[in-house]
């Protein structure tokens, strides 16, 4: 896009009477750079929805992008359904409550009929709404673990999943025929009272905590010493509920991060996958003498743990706690006339693959993204053989053991936690000895998550040239200490799986890179992969296998 048009562009935005106050001042404080990257592009619709930085532009998260991309959807629903409907949620970001209900509003403005909840709830809860209340989609306002400058705007079919690759086409086709800016914007209130918003009841939210207390596998009256914190997100409620209804828990609270709050003010990047965001409850567990300390992320799908040895906090990577789970639920399942089911992402630890050998569990491999997880278990259910579904998770802290739920699940993952927690403790064991003895019997395998960062336009396109080099001839990839012996293309080689931008490269001795662009964020990620004997050969394999990626990638 030119100059002119994004000029164009930017002062249609400037005269735009519906404008309110705050976009407004930004679109004034504005320079060249930020007008630019406002507005160069429009925020793009996949599979995960929308994800952006707040703020005035196309290229923004704000009302008008909002109710736009609502617009389209709706139009895709009435072309879908004869009596479309959808549930809305909405996590503690900053104008997630304001963007729910203005969704909401251009829903029922459009002869959608909604469902929403009357106060934040997080993503799984979502999900099970869609299926509870029958609704022909779901949308959910978060940015799930992203700094407190973005926000997101996530759709589920009515399965409960979050939409296919072919869904998030059509409804782009719709988005697209939409105006970017209209001169009001639908009220709320209005038809809130009108009866075509209607809110979500507590009998709904009771049944979803009957569903995740029906996932308890081997209840135990241990007892329990935790440290929990929320991250100011959406699972203080529901997680704190649940662990009260398990009755051998005691449960201290970070109440820095205990209460909703979208500036995240202890934690700028509110993920449980990184320490810093865990360090006030590694604090809390030393200085209380907690088992363990746990976290959620803000819109409560994820769910990262560390237990306390003496002084110290060990944190638990997602593929180690999600083998944990595993091994818990193979140790623990019910046979069947067919084979329990686990499924796990392409990016997962390979030793779901020992751990379901030994167990004589399936294991089915998908591509990045929970909803390919959710995807399995609707092709199980209509085979008749839901029951057989086991256990879905990825390396990146979402895991799942129920079939109400169709999306990683934090609150499930706290019940499975803490139960296998208090178990092993009974046993007088611990989370970090039972990872131990399986390193044992299994090996060691290692994995490590490279990140490049790739900010604008700019990036978008070193992303596109990175991907391309890797897909040059192997003989030129290959070195010393990267001798790749195959490759694995998933855009364009026949995997069995739906064509997606990922590059797999195996290696000699167990060792393997996975390549990918975020679908969510501008960056690079990079999987490593090693197996060792100890946990010293494996890591120094992956020190090697990372300066070599790292070479391909920067």
């Amino acid at each position: 896009m030119d100059i002119m048009d994004i000029m164009e562009k930017y002062n249609a935005w400037l005269a735009c009477p519906a404008m309110d106050k705050e976009l407004l001042t930004n679109l004034q404080q504005m320079d060249d750079e930020a007008r630019f990257d406002s507005f160069y592009r429009d925020l793009a619709f996949g599979t995960g929805g929308l994800r952006g930085i707040l703020g005035a532009g196309t290229n923004r998260m704000n009302a008008f992008t909002v109710a736009k991309a609502t617009r389209g959807l709706a139009a895709y629903l009435k072309e879908s359904f004869t009596s479309p409907s959808c549930a809305v949620s909405y996590d503690s970001r900053i104008h997630s409550k304001d963007f729910a209900e203005l969704a909401a509003a251009v829903f029922a403005s459009s002869g959608v009929r909604v469902y929403l909840y009357p106060q934040l709830q997080p993503t799984p809860m979502l999900s099970f709404a869609v299926r509870h209340l029958h609704t022909s989609a779901g949308v959910m306002i978060t940015a799930s673990h992203n700094p407190a400058k973005f926000n997101g705007y996530k759709v589920y079919g009515p399965d409960g999943c979050q939409i296919t690759l072919e869904a998030a086409g059509r409804i782009q086709h719709f988005i697209d025929d939409e105006d970017d800016l209209t001169e009001t914007l639908p009220d709320y209130s209005a038809y809130l009272a009108e009866g075509m918003i209607s809110l979500i009841g507590d009998d709904t939210i009771e049944a979803y905590y009957k569903a995740i207390w029906k996932l308890r596998v081997r209840p135990s009256s241990e007892p329990l010493h935790l440290v929990y914190s929320p991250l100011n997100g959406t699972g203080n409620v529901p997680v704190r509920e649940i662990l009260r209804r398990m009755g051998n828990i005691r449960v201290d609270i970070v109440e820095e991060q205990e209460l909703p709050d979208g500036n995240f003010p202890t934690c700028p990047y509110p993920n449980p996958e990184i320490r810093e965001a865990m360090s006030l409850a590694i604090a809390k567990t030393v200085e209380t003498g907690a088992d363990f300390c746990f976290a959620t992320d803000p819109d409560c799908d994820r769910m990262g743990a560390g237990v306390r040895t003496g002084d110290q906090v060990v944190l638990i990577s997602g593929n180690d706690m999600g083998i944990l789970m595993l091994d818990y639920l193979c140790r623990n399942a019910v046979s069947g006339a067919l084979p329990r089911v686990a499924v796990k992402t392409i990016v997962t630890t390979e030793m779901a693959s020992a751990v379901c050998a030994k167990y004589g569990v399936e294991l089915r491999n998908v591509l990045t993204g929970f909803k390919f997880i959710g995807e399995q278990i609707g092709l199980l259910e209509q085979a008749g053989e839901a029951d057989r579904f086991l256990f879905g998770f990825e390396e990146s802290y979402g895991y799942l053991s129920g079939t109400d739920v169709r999306d990683k699940d934090a609150v499930n993952a706290a019940l499975l936690l803490c139960e296998m927690a208090a178990n092993l403790k009974a046993e007088g064991k611990t989370l970090l000895s039972r990872l131990d003895e399986l390193r044992a019997e299994f090996g060691f395998y290692a994995q490590r998550l490279l990140t490049f960062q790739y900010e604008g336009s700019e990036g978008a396109r070193r992303m596109a040239q990175i991907m391309e080099h890797l897909r040059a001839p192997l003989a030129d990839i290959n070195t010393q200490f990267l001798p790749v012996s195959a490759r694995t293309d998933y855009l364009l080689d026949d995997t069995g799986l739906p064509k997606s931008d990922v590059l797999s490269f195996s290696l000699p001795e167990d060792r393997k890179f996975i390549v990918r662009p975020s679908g969510t964020e501008p960056k690079l990620k990079a999987y490593l992969f090693a197996r060792g004997t100890t946990q010293a050969a494996a890591e120094r394999t992956l020190d090697l296998l990372e300066r070599e990626v790292r070479r391909l990638c920067e």
